[in-house]
C-alpha cells in the first residue's frame, strides 16, 4: 500500500548563496515513510541542530527539499493540485512547541477551534459545530467554559496546547506532527498532553510523530524511534531497542546523560569547541568522529553507511561493519527505517 507521507532520499541545504561559501546541511539523503494502513507512533529525537524540526518542516510542505522528493499519497508535495493541497492540510496537521504564535491575538480561542470546523467543513450547523468543540475539549481535559470566550493571552501554555491537540482532534487528520509539544509547559501537565497524543494514536488511529530532546518522554508513549546527528539518521528502531540496548555510540552518550541533566548542558557548551573539528570531518567521513569515543582511523576518512542490526534496529556506525548494510528496498513497507509490518 502507498505510504501516506514518504520521504525519498531528501537532503536540505541551507545557507551557500552566491556571495557565501559557507552552508548547512541540515538534513542528509534521508528516507522513510509513514503508512497508510496503521496509525503509528514514532519519535524523532537529537540534539538542536541535528535536524529533527527541518525533518518536520519538510514533511508539512513548509521548507522545500533542496534534493529528493517528499511524497503524499504517492504524489510530489511540490506538484499537487488545489484540491490536493487542500486534502493534505486536513490529513497532515501540525502541533507546535510555542502555540501562541498560531494564535490571532484579536480573536478568542473559540475562533481557532471554529475555523476549522468551517474550512473543512466538518458541520453543517453553529450549533452542531458547538457541540463538536465542546466535546472535543473535554477529550483533551479542559472544561469548555473555562476556555471558551478568552483571548490568547487569557490562557495558560499547557491550556494554549491543549486546545491544540483538541483541533487536530476536530479535524481527524490521518497524521499529526507534534515539534516539541511540551517543552514550555509545566511538568504537571506534560503527561496530560502526552497522554492525550497517545490517545489520539490508540482511539482515534492517528499516526504521530513526536520530534523532541527529551528520551524519556519518547520511551513513555512512543513505538519506534529515529535518533539524528547533525543531519543524519545514526540509529533507528523499536524504542526498546534504541534506548534499553543502545549501538551508535551518540546514542549511548544520549541516554547515559538522561539522569545527569548537567552532562546535557556541558554537551551544548562543547558545541562551539569541536565545531571545526566536525566540519573537517563531516566532508569526507563521519559526523561524529569527534567526540566519538570509539573513533577509529577509517571513521575520519570515510563516511559510514547505514547497518542492519536485526528486524527491529539499525545503526550508521563502523562498529557494525560486519552486518548487512541498510539499502534502500528496506524502507518499503515499514514506517521508520526497519520496522517492519
Amino acid at each position: 500500500m502507498t505510504p501516506i507521507l514518504e520521504l525519498r532520499n531528501v537532503t536540505k541545504v541551507f545557507g551557500g548563496g552566491l556571495f557565501s561559501r559557507r552552508h548547512t546541511v541540515a538534513v542528509e539523503d534521508l528516507s522513510f515513510s509513514i503508512p497508510a494502513d496503521r496509525p503509528t507512533l514514532t519519535a524523532v529525537a537529537g540534539e538542536s541542530g541535528s535536524g529533527k524540526t527541518t525533518l518536520s518542516r519538510l514533511l508539512l510542505g513548509v521548507t522545500k527539499p533542496s534534493s529528493g522528493q517528499v511524497l503524499y499519497n504517492g504524489q510530489d508535495l511540490a506538484r499537487l493540485g488545489r484540491q490536493g493541497h487542500k486534502q493534505f492540510l486536513r490529513d497532515v496537521q501540525p502541533i507546535y512547541q510555542d502555540p501562541f504564535g498560531v494564535y490571532n491575538p484579536f480573536y478568542k480561542a473559540d475562533h481557532l477551534l471554529l475555523a476549522a470546523i468551517d474550512k473543512f467543513k466538518l458541520t453543517s450547523s453553529r450549533r452542531e459545530g458547538q457541540r463538536l468543540v465542546a466535546e472535543a475539549l473535554e477529550a483533551v481535559g479542559l472544561r469548555p467554559e473555562e476556555v471558551l470566550g478568552r483571548y490568547p493571552h487569557q490562557l495558560s501554555g499547557g491550556q494554549r496546547q491543549r486546545i491544540m491537540v483538541a483541533r487536530a482532534l476536530l479535524i481527524r487528520p490521518r497524521v499529526i506532527l507534534a515539534d516539541e509539544p511540551v517543552s514550555m509547559v509545566d511538568a504537571s501537565l506534560r503527561a496530560t498532553i502526552l497522554e492525550g497524543l497517545r490517545s489520539l494514536n490508540r482511539d482515534f488511529g492517528i499516526s504521530i510523530l513526536y520530534v523532541t530532546h527529551d528520551l524519556t518522554t519518547a520511551y513513555q508513549i512512543c513505538e519506534n524511534i529515529i535518533i539524528m546527528y547533525r543531519g543524519e539518521v545514526v540509529e533507528s528502531g523499536s524504542v526498546d531497542e534504541v534506548i534499553i540496548r543502545p549501538k551508535h555510540p551518540y546514542t549511548q552518550l544520549l541516554v547515559e546523560s538522561i539522569p545527569q541533566m548537567r552532562a546535557v548542558r556541558d554537551w551544548e557548551r562543547e558545541e562551539a569547541a569541536t565545531e571545526a573539528i566536525e566540519e573537517a570531518s563531516a566532508s569526507t567521513g563521519c559526523r561524529f568522529a569527534g567526540r566519538c569515543p570509539a573513533v577509529m582511523d577509517k571513521c575520519w576518512r570515510t563516511r559510514p553507511p547505514l547497518y542492519n542490526l536485526d528486524a527491529k534496529q539499525i545503526a550508521r556506525c563502523f562498529l557494525y561493519e560486519e552486518r548487512p548494510e541498510f539499502g534502500q528496498a528496506d524502507i518499503a513497507g515499514s514506517f521508520v527505517l526497519p520496522v517492519k509490518s
